[in-house]
């Protein structure tokens, strides 16, 4: 063990027997990998050794469980998907095909929720008060980026954003952060017309890297002309 951690012989000794004052955390990180532990067993490592969870390190997200898709089919009627910390979106349900598009038919790399804000020009139309709309998700984007350690990993879509769209250019630059993404949002939809959802976001246990983003319309009537929109895209 000590050998695979690159560390010695006897301080792996005495860091079992409890001698030798606290490790460091690289030392520790060494130890989390030559025990080649889970991300959940790295932190309560962490936890036991200093009291407080290991700094975050972003991991590119792997595939979606089918538990989480099971959850987001359950949703009728309600838009609910799963994005990434980079804030693409890798899982959906019914509804939100058709609130929101048909993330399928897209390529992989467009299903990016800052991409359709920022440079499908129907987002304007769409989303009533775009400029709000826009300046929040931003914000949020920032501080979800900095909170998953994906700092390095969003910077190709931050310069891209940047390059192509002088409104996410200035909104960048302003660096607003928001730590909860909740809210209202107004959409006018070209089959249903005017309909308002309060959305929220949760985390995904033991996703990290992940969070359900749930949409709730406001009104019965919402309610109602979403589901019935619902059915026609599922029939």
């Amino acid at each position: 063990m000590a050998q695979r951690a690159g560390i010695s012989a006897t301080w792996y000794s005495w860091l079992e027997q409890g001698r030798g004052g606290a490790p460091s955390t690289a030392a520790l990180d060494r130890v989390a990998e030559a025990l080649m532990l889970t991300a959940v067993e790295r932190e309560h490592l962490f936890l036991l050794a200093f009291g407080r969870p290991p700094e975050v390190r972003y991991q590119p997200p792997g595939g979606v469980a089918p538990r989480l898709q099971c959850v987001l089919d359950a949703l009728d009627g309600y838009p609910a998907m799963i994005r990434t910390a980079t804030w693409d979106v890798v899982a959906w349900n019914q509804a939100a095909v058709a609130v929101f598009t048909d993330y399928s038919a897209l390529p992989p790399a467009e299903r990016n929720l800052l991409r359709m804000i920022f440079l499908d020009p129907q987002a304007h139309t769409s989303n009533s008060n775009w400029e709000s709309v826009a300046r929040f998700i931003v914000a949020v984007f920032r501080g979800d980026a900095a909170r998953a350690g994906a700092g390095d990993a969003v910077q190709p879509l931050v310069d891209e954003l940047c390059a192509k769209s002088a409104d996410f250019a200035t909104m960048w630059h302003e660096r607003a952060v928001k730590g909860v993404c909740e809210g209202v949002r107004r959409l006018h939809h070209p089959v249903i017309g005017e309909i308002a959802m309060e959305f929220s976001a949760f985390a995904v246990d033991g996703r990290p890297d992940l969070a359900m983003l749930v949409y709730t319309p406001v009104s019965t009537d919402d309610a109602a002309r979403i589901k019935a929109l619902t059915a026609v895209y599922a029939g």
